[in-house]
């Protein structure tokens, strides 16, 4: 049962960095190695990464 609640929580946190990753101009994959290595302590990570800029800046 514990099992599967882990399982859960980590693809929970690929998913969430993922999606951060895509809105903040971040590297997809880094962000899905990184969440599947930290699992839940990458989400804060991801967030407050430098942003990369836009080309309009």
């Amino acid at each position: 049962m514990i099992t599967y609640l882990l399982l859960i929580i980590s693809i929970s946190s690929i998913f969430i960095c993922y999606q951060i990753a895509k809105v903040r101009g971040g590297n997809r994959k880094l962000w899905i190695i990184m969440a599947a290595i930290l699992g839940p302590l990458a989400i804060p990570l991801a967030y407050y990464a430098t942003r990369k800029p836009s080309r309009n800046d």
